[in-house]
């Protein structure tokens, strides 16, 4: 028989394990019902095990994948209907249709690549190629800006140290060599400070360095690396301001690997020396040939997976496998050159949790480990630099705001934006419903946080704070979530009964266990919350009454406080995970401001949002999830649009957040991808390769990152057609102008007939050499952006008539005449 002190160790791991899994970042999951996972818990009762796989009492099976594919994932609220009639969707779905027949943007192709010439032309052009040093042929595989591993055709790296220079199997410290020309030779000094010298055939290390000279030649062998398998040149703009065209994905956790104390993720998004070190499984599931990965078998409802990581990468990564990195840096350049243009990366933690895991290497401080990934967003820019040929190369722009961010894209490169959802935003946590923050530590955080780059923001995750309620998590999970809120702010969430009538409009379902006493239920949760905290709750969890549940908490006068703030640094708001009560009062002050900026990212708004959201000039992306369920999600988008604005659509991943992604249609389904693949503005997208594995759509789902312009491909084959593609195409375009409209520039004339002017009133406001951006402050945003020409509407003889204003290739007024 055990001991009460190993059966306390066997409950608190499977508790914490099942709080960080339930409430991380995502409440898709609750515990899968099969066998193999039910096995991993037969430490605890069997009575434990049947109340996390009962429903809520309404037949709602909370562990079925589709919840990625609904509407809303945030719940139901009695007036948050979706107002919106027949009539109307009708109406707005036609003025979409009429938005895409307008002219497209001249596009070029770009190569963001130096030219690989004889003699490189500076220290930073060696990457990525193959060069004779003193006649042995080396590939320079950066790890740093001007710094390469020397890669033999033998698969050796050179090292140096104590006077020697050897070629090792592994890559090291040792190997690191800073690369510098003098003149047109080059010389390559080891951290310690000792120069590579020619010694007889060979070489050796010195104080003295050895001049070389670097000759372009063949022979070398190739530094192993996943494939991008996409052909043809990026795309970029005729001109810097003109439209954009790409995707945008504004929710993904590039640097996931990071929070929750730094073991629960398993990779990296990249590493100094390359795919073989960063898709690596975690060492606890190495060491139980993956059959002690709990947290792993309770998301995938697999017992086990074979933990082999590069080059096999047998089991992961897979679309239901969520504690494997999936944005591995090469599978973003894929999506990237696939069509993609706007990447928002948020920043995330849940601190509780994270002290609740028993395994760490960072800070559980929210902060602190928004500034470590933010850091980390950072070395992965320079990274990505030193393989695209130096200091501001590289496709991966970090951006601080929409005129950059247009640039860049126009550039033909990726704008990369920080964003960020933690729970406990600025400390603003509270202790017994008494804040724990004030306005002058968040002013002094929010400061500090605008100042690294961090430009979208949530203001709660997964607990109550001293900003706002929550929408909570629904199913088996929901009261070990709620657990982990009372541990952190002393209260249960706040629900209550309420009456939607639409059955999609409230927070999160809480379960009734309609078959169990409350006093079982009660005294079963407060005897784990022991068990595995070693504290006694003074209250037991509450009932909540039958569904549909409401949180009571809403947006406090701090939260209202922080979105003043953000609307004065010009920042993009995302009110999911808010209650309904919070979101209604969060858009009734964006409706008072006249706010544009506001981005709901992954379907955690509810319907009754949606509308006003695009009302306010808004942009939405609902989570991605599967393909079939995208194309519904993106049909009745169509009905909410607003005439007044630019439409275009995007999809939140929420990858590498604990949430699962689109899984596989079937080698045999009915219109299935077919390769290649002909992605936006025609470049030709083959199956990606990573390794041994080659991964096809159809059946692997999407396995990782890289696999987007896949899944878009099969969004055309599911009936949205060039449609979709299309209005995924303007993605990028809608987003940006979303962030304009933060910045105070008026939304177009042309839609917006009350903001027209007369034509000698443009004439006057409009001067030759003024800048696009002084442009769009005297006279709103452009309805269209062309080339080297904006086009607005003006009146003239009670008549609209469209006017063009011509820029120079340097963006200044050369004209201003009638279209």
């Amino acid at each position: 028989m055990r001991s009460s002190s190993s059966v306390r160790l066997v409950l608190t791991s499977t508790v914490a394990v099942a709080l960080v899994g339930a409430a991380v970042v995502l409440p898709d999951f609750s515990f899968s019902r099969t066998e193999s996972v039910r096995s991993l818990y037969q430490a605890t009762s069997e009575q434990s095990i049947a109340l996390a796989l009962a429903d809520d009492g309404h037949n709602h099976r909370h562990d079925d994948p589709t919840t990625k594919n609904t509407i809303t994932r945030a719940g139901l609220e009695p007036g948050t209907e979706d107002p919106t009639t027949a009539v109307q969707a009708r109406r707005n779905t036609n003025y979409v249709a009429s938005q895409r027949k307008l002219p497209d943007p001249k596009l070029k192709r770009v190569d963001l690549q130096p030219a690989r010439r004889k003699v490189p032309q500076n220290r930073y052009a060696v990457a990525g190629g193959c060069y004779s040093v003193a006649g042995t042929p080396v590939w320079f595989q950066p790890t740093d800006l001007g710094v390469n591993l020397l890669y033999s055709k033998q698969r050796t790296f050179l090292t140096g140290g104590k006077g020697t220079a050897n070629w090792a199997a592994q890559p090291s410290t040792a190997g690191e060599w800073v690369t510098r020309t003098v003149g047109k030779k080059f010389t390559f000094q080891l951290g310690d400070g000792s120069w590579l010298t020619k010694a007889g055939p060979g070489f050796a290390t010195g104080s003295t360095p050895t001049k070389f000279k670097l000759r372009r030649t063949k022979g070398c062998a190739a530094y192993p690396e996943a494939q991008v398998n996409v052909t043809g040149n990026p795309h970029a703009g005729i001109t810097d301001f003109q439209e954009v065209r790409g995707y945008v994905d504004p929710h993904v956790h590039g640097m996931a690997f990071e929070f929750l104390g730094g073991n629960i993720h398993c990779g990296k998004p990249w590493d100094k020396y390359g795919a073989p070190y960063a898709l690596q499984d975690c060492k606890d599931h190495k060491l139980t040939d993956g059959k002690g990965a709990l947290l792993e078998s309770v998301l995938s409802g697999k017992m086990s997976h074979d933990p082999a990581g590069w080059p096999k990468l047998t089991d992961w990564p897979a679309p239901e496998s969520l504690t494997h990195e999936g944005t591995y840096y090469k599978w973003l350049e894929r999506s990237w050159r696939g069509g993609q243009r706007v990447f928002v990366n948020l920043l995330v933690e849940n601190g509780k949790l994270c002290q609740i895991y028993p395994s760490k290497r960072n800070s559980c401080d929210d902060m602190d480990s928004a500034r470590l990934q933010a850091q980390r967003m950072r070395q992965m820019e320079r990274y990505i630099d030193a393989q695209y040929g130096g200091p501001g190369k590289g496709w991966y722009r970090i951006v601080t705001d929409p005129f950059q961010a247009r640039k860049v894209i126009n550039q033909g490169k990726l704008a990369v934006i920080m964003g960020i959802e933690v729970s406990i935003p600025f400390g603003c946590t509270m202790k017994l419903d008494i804040p724990q923050c004030n306005k002058a530590s968040i002013t002094r955080q929010l400061n500090e946080l605008h100042k690294i780059g961090v430009r979208q923001w949530e203001l709660v995750n997964k607990f109550d704070n001293a900003l706002a309620g929550v929408a909570g998590d629904e199913g088996a999970v929901g009261p070990l979530v709620n657990v982990a809120n009372f541990l952190e702010t002393g209260s249960f969430w706040a629900m209550k009964h309420c009456e939607p009538s639409d059955g999609e409009s409230a927070d999160k379902t809480q379960l009734a266990f309609p078959d169990i006493a409350g006093s079982q239920q009660d005294a079963l949760f407060g005897a784990v919350a022991d068990i595995a905290f070693g504290l006694k709750l003074p209250i037991a969890l509450p009932i909540y009454g039958r569904p549909m549940h409401c949180n009571r908490r809403g947006l406090t006068d701090l939260g209202e406080y922080v979105l003043e703030l953000l609307r004065d640094k010009h920042s993009l708001i995302d009110p999911d995970h808010m209650s309904v009560k919070a979101r209604q009062s969060t858009l009734d002050l964006m409706d008072e401001w006249k706010y544009s900026g506001v981005v709901s990212s992954h379907s955690w708004s509810t319907p009754d949002a949606y509308p006003r959201i695009y009302k306010l000039g808004g942009f939405i992306a609902p989570m991605a999830g599967d393909s079939t369920g995208f194309v519904q999600k993106w049909k009745r988008h169509l009905g909410w649009a607003d005439k007044r604005y630019y439409f275009g659509f995007g999809y939140g991943a929420d990858i590498n957040g604990l949430a699962q992604q689109g899984m596989p249609r079937g080698a045999d389904a009915k219109n299935k991808v077919t390769y290649p693949i002909r992605g936006l503005n025609g470049v030709k997208i083959n199956k990606q390769r990573s390794g041994e594995r080659v991964y096809d759509v159809n059946v692997d789902g999407v396995a990782h990152y890289g696999l987007y312009p896949d899944w878009i491909q099969d969004l055309v084959n599911l009936g949205g057609g060039q449609a979709i593609q299309k209005d995924l195409g303007r993605g990028a375009e809608a987003y940006l102008q979303t962030w304009e409209r933060a910045y105070g520039l008026r939304a177009d004339s042309c839609r917006n007939a009350n903001l027209r002017k007369s034509v000698a009133k443009v004439g006057k406001l409009v001067k030759r050499g003024m800048t696009t951006r002084k442009v769009m402050k005297k006279v709103g945003q452009p309805y269209q952006r062309l080339g080297n020409a904006y086009v607005l509407c003006a009146w003239h003889g009670g008549k609209s008539v469209k006017m063009k204003v011509t820029f120079t290739n340097k963006g200044k007024v050369s004209a201003v005449r009638r279209a």
